[in-house]
Order: C-alpha cells, then sequence, then structure tokens
C-alpha cells in the first residue's frame, strides 16, 4: 500500500490519501486528543504528541502540525500509522463505525427564513457543486450554516480552518461566486 500526500494551501495542514475510501459519506474533524477517542486512528495521529488536528474526507485524511513542528519529523511517523491502520483493515471509530455520533444540523446556528428557501436552495446547490469539492482538494470542507439578510454563514474544516487564506478564500472566491449566481447574497462569513 502506497500513502500520497499533498500540501494544502495551510502550512501546517498535509493531507494523506490511502487510495481508499475514508469516510462513507460527509466528514469528521477533531481538534483535541479527548474528542479523538472516538476515532483509534485519530487518537493514534493524536498520541504522536505533535498533532493538534485530524480531518476526515471521503477519501483523505488531513493533518495539522502543532506551531513550529516540522513536517520532515513527522510525516514519516503520521504515513506510519495510517499504513498500519489500513493494512489492518481497523475500523475508523470505536464501535466499528459513525452511526452513533450526533451531528448537528448544518443550519441550526444561524436559522433560515422560509420565506427565503428558493435563495437557500441555491446557494445550497451552488456549495455542494462547486465550492465543496475545491475545498476538499485542499485538504478541507466547508458547510451551509444559514442565510439572515443577505448574510451567507459557512463554517471551514480540516485544513482550511485556521488556514492564512481561508478569509481570502470566503471573502473573494466563494463571496464572488454566491453573489454572481444569488444577487440576494450580499456577504459570506465564517460561522
Amino acid at each position: 500500500m502506497y500513502i500520497e500526500t499533498e500540501t494544502t494551501p495551510n502550512p501546517a495542514t498535509l493531507k494523506f490519501l490511502p487510495g481508499q475510501q475514508v469516510m462513507p459519506a460527509g466528514t469528521r474533524e477533531f481538534l483535541d486528543p479527548e474528542d479523538a477517542t472516538a476515532s483509534p486512528l485519530a487518537e493514534a495521529l493524536f498520541g504522536l504528541g505533535d498533532v493538534i488536528g485530524v480531518f476526515f474526507g471521503q477519501s483523505f485524511i488531513a493533518v495539522t502540525a502543532a506551531p513550529g513542528v516540522e513536517w520532515s519529523g513527522l510525516k514519516p511517523q503520521v504515513v506510519s500509522i495510517l499504513l498500519d491502520h489500513f493494512v489492518s483493515q481497523a475500523p475508523l471509530f470505536a464501535g466499528g463505525d459513525a452511526s452513533g455520533f450526533s451531528v448537528p444540523p448544518e443550519d441550526e446556528d444561524f436559522g433560515d427564513d422560509p420565506a427565503d428557501a428558493d435563495i437557500v436552495a441555491q446557494i445550497r446547490d451552488l456549495i455542494e457543486t462547486r465550492v465543496r469539492p475545491a475545498v476538499a482538494n485542499d485538504g478541507g470542507d466547508i458547510t451551509y450554516r444559514g442565510f439572515r439578510e443577505g448574510i451567507v454563514y459557512l463554517s471551514m474544516q480540516g485544513a482550511c480552518s485556521g488556514c492564512p487564506s481561508s478569509s481570502a478564500t470566503l471573502k473573494h472566491g466563494i463571496e464572488s461566486l454566491l453573489k454572481h449566481y444569488v444577487p440576494e447574497v450580499t456577504e459570506v462569513r465564517a460561522a
């Protein structure tokens, strides 16, 4: 088995591609060792001591190194853990799957006005078909959180969370795209 790596726009995060499915659907982010106990793989990565973030995408794992940590020393350790995990076909989550995990509804934070249903449908479609695939290529994910008074609220995860260029991605990339196709959008903000 060979695990490819790719850089991301976030210099602290590397994207690891095992050449097979990681998550059957959705994504999962771990931001601390306590949260990582839900996944033996995430727990092992945090156990290295130099990892401060793990993100599972459909076909990749994005790992964020602690400030000041050089990837030249950490990368072989991460690859070793990933190889052990995938070669042994160990479960990704404790209990074998993610069915026991509760994820809050995407629009829980900034509920949508029912009168905006058509606008929200257009926004969600653009995010799903144009934005999320591009963000996944950079080792992250972006989720819709709500639309209110012309403002779209989005949440960034994985390599995109804390990335120096994430503000530019939101303002110049995503905001421009949404404003172009959905004139009711006046601004995009991180949730």
